[in-house]
Formats: structure tokens, sequence, C-alpha cells
């Protein structure tokens, strides 16, 4: 059961809900209505212009200065042009209201809108209209990467949500080190290559949900170190899909929770990837994955090639729970649906897999593969001494009940590198027969 006490502008706050993959409250712990009846700070009062071709960070800045020890940066409806980025540090009990679209206009690397140090902190748009727009593609189609679009930096008790980020020069969204954050009601677009991740998250007690991700790289990704997470309905939309990694040294990632998780026209519906390395991933749980037309569908790899080799033997993967997969791969016979290929130095054990039903749109059959790899379910062994072995395949040439239902709204193709991405609305489903956890503002 899920408790959202919500303020009289909607926005969630210190959520509370039982869960085993959250440590406890996750947002702000003021209403965005409390910050405005503080103080609000018009970005129009500090010197910005609704112009795409005014460069509006300097107002930005000066209206957080004005508003971070309590109230609410305003930017209202509008174009609002950005030439140089803008670096928000310290703050208590401060907010951003974007009910305006951000151009980028400025050519540097870096990230355009960096938060940091900042306590009890929501970033959201009233109207679910706000976005900002990286114009990645003029970087990409010269075959560069360009600027972030947004990074929290040691963030704690905040909330992101109503916003669209588009057309990133690389990462679109990174939390690193941050705690008591949830995340909702965005939608995330890319280009169709690398480097282009949607949301990126490491750090502890922090709710991601109801998110919808295009681009060619990463979706919704834990990283190293990260505690209590939990991750529930996503849309991966033409995607490369979620993932845990890369991972190496000292990895620390447990209680890491995927729920409800819709995946189709994707490099994989989950990859958890390492190579070499040491340290764990324990204590986690992915259940009710959907999906079709992926490339690959479960993958634990080991030994993943595109990672240079870690010092170590390996990273251990132990008490890992998969639950009710269904649909379809492109082609099972070719990239198996289910590889669990763990470190010959550090074989994983306590692997559970049940209810796993992923047929294949091509050929006749699919393929299991397992490597030093221990537990109950397809493939792996059952043997206690949890020594080295060498891969096992299975050939399955049946599944029973792997029908699903698709999106109204699933891409056909992904977004190119030499034009503009337009800026979407937020949309109100993410997952089949699921409603949102929260309502959209707009």
């Amino acid at each position: 059961m899920k408790i959202n006490i919500v303020s009289a502008l909607g926005a969630i706050v210190f959520s509370s809900f039982v869960s085993a993959q959250l440590s406890g409250g996750v947002g702000p712990s003021t209403t965005t209505a409390s910050k405005a009846a503080k103080k609000v700070c018009n970005i129009l009062n500090y010197g910005g212009v609704a112009s795409k071709t005014t460069d509006n960070a300097p107002a930005i800045a000066s209206a957080w200065a004005a508003c971070k020890s309590g109230g609410e940066v305003y930017i209202p409806a509008g174009d609002y042009g950005l030439a140089t980025w803008v670096t928000l540090t310290g703050g208590t009990a401060v907010s951003i209201n974007l009910d305006g679209i951000i151009y980028r206009t400025g050519t540097a690397g870096g990230n355009m809108i960096f938060i940091e140090h900042t306590t009890d902190f929501e970033f959201y748009s009233s109207t679910s209209k706000g976005a900002v727009q990286g114009y990645g593609y003029v970087f990409h189609a010269a075959g560069t990467y360009g600027p972030r679009i947004l990074r929290l930096y040691e963030v704690v008790n905040f909330s992101v949500h109503d916003i669209a980020l588009v057309d990133a020069g690389a990462f679109h969204f990174t939390m690193d080190t941050c705690s008591n954050g949830e995340v909702y009601n965005m939608i995330i677009r890319g280009g169709n290559e690398g480097e282009l991740d949607g949301i990126d998250v490491w750090g502890t007690n922090i709710w991601i949900h109801d998110i919808e991700v295009t681009n060619k790289d990463e979706c919704v990704t834990v990283k190293s170190p990260a505690s209590y997470i939990l991750v529930e309905s996503i849309y991966s939309n033409w995607s490369g899909g979620c993932a845990i990694g890369s991972l190496g040294a000292d990895t620390d990632i447990h209680h890491i929770q995927y729920n409800h998780v819709y995946t189709q026209e994707s490099n994989q519906m989950l990859l958890i990837k390492s190579n070499g390395g040491s340290g764990s991933v324990y204590s986690c749980s992915f259940n009710n994955f959907i999906g079709h037309s992926n490339a690959y569908t479960l993958d634990i790899d080991g030994y993943w090639s595109s990672e240079t080799t870690a010092a170590g033997n390996g990273v251990l993967f132990y008490d890992i729970t998969f639950d009710n997969w269904h649909g379809t791969c492109s082609n099972g016979a070719t990239r198996a649906p289910l590889q669990l290929l763990c470190p010959s130095g550090a074989p994983c054990y306590g692997i559970t897999i049940e209810n796993f039903d992923i047929w294949t749109e091509a050929g006749s059959e699919v393929l299991y593969k397992c490597e030093n790899a221990y537990g109950s379910g397809p493939c792996l062994s059952t043997g206690t001494s949890h020594t080295a072995y060498a891969i096992t395949t299975h050939t399955v040439t049946s599944v029973a009940s792997y029908t699903i239902t698709k999106m109204a709204a699933d891409f056909t193709a992904g977004f190119g590198l030499t034009t503009s991405i337009p800026i979407p609305a937020i949309p109100t489903s993410f997952y089949p027969g699921l409603a949102p956890s929260s309502a959209l503002l707009g």
C-alpha cells in the first residue's frame, strides 16, 4: 500500500509506503505550497527574458540565491535560452517550478543544470509542460557529444517530477550520491546511439517510478554504491533497456527492486554487467517484466566485453530473484533470452528464477545459457559447492504463456542524430493496465 501526502500544488511530500526495498520516507519535507508562500523568485524579476536567444543562466542563479534559504524559483511559461550552465549550490526548503521550456544555446560540456549540497528540494512543473531541450543532435551529427542536461549531487529529501528532458548532448539525468528522493511522471527522449543514458542513479533510499525513456542506451540504471532503490512502472520505449552497472572494484549494491517494467525494441529488458572487479550485488528482485522485440532479455554478464577488465576476481551476485517475465525476444536462438554468465572467480548463488515465459519472434526455439551460476530455475546448477563450471546451454522449443498487452505508444523506430527531437507531452500510462502512482499536476 502506498500513501501519499499531497500538497495544494500536487507535490508528493515524504511519501510513506510499505516496501522491502526502501528504508524510509522519500521526497521533500515541506510542500511546494509552503515554499511558495514564503517567497517566490520569478526569474523575470532577476534579469530573465522569455527568449531563446537570451542567456537566462545568470537570472536563474540570481533567483536561486534569493530563494535558496526558503522559497520557490519560478520560471513561467515561455521559451528561455541557456548559453552558460547553471550550478546551484546549497539551499534548504527550496523548489524550482519550471513551467517554461529551457533551450540549450551554449556549446560547453559539463552539466546544463547542476544542483548540489541541497536539502528539502523539489524540481517540477506545476503544469506538467516544463521541459529542457538539449539539442544534442547538433553534436551527434558531428560525431561528438555535448553537455548532460540535469545532475544532482548530494541532494537529500528531494523530488523531480512532471518535466520532460529531451535530446541531451550526453546523459539526460544523473543522481550522484543522493538520498531520500522521488523521481516520477517524466519523459526522456534522446538520440539513437550510446552514451545518452536516461536516468543513472547511485545513493540510497530513492523511488523512481512512472518514467518513459526513448534513447539507445540505458533506460533506468543503478550504479555503485547504491542501496534501497525502488524502480517501478518504467516504459522502455525503443531504448537500451534497464541495467545495473557497469560494475568494477569494490562494488556495493544491495536491496534494489525493479517492478513492472515494460520494454520494447530495446537492447535488453535487464542487463547486470561487470568485467572483473570485486564486491557484491545482493538482496535484489526484478519482478513483472514484460516486453517484445528486444535483442536480449535477462542477461547477467560477468564478462562484459564493452568494459575494461577491472582488478579483482569478479563481482559476486547472490540472493537475487527474478519473477514473472513474459513476452518475446527478437531471435532466441541467436541471442539467448536467459543468459547468466557469472565470473569464474566469484560464482553467483542464491539466484531464483520463476515464471519466466519468453518466446522468440524469429525461429522455433530459444536458448538458456548459464555459467558459474547456482540457484533455482532454468539452467541454474543446484549444487552447493559453488565452484566454477563451463557454459551450459538448454534449448527450449515451446513456451506456454508468453502473450502480453502492448502499449499503444510503442515506437517502431528511434530518433535520429541529425535533426531535432520534438518535445513530447508526459504520458499518463507507463505499464499496461497500471495507473501512475501520482496524477500529473497539469
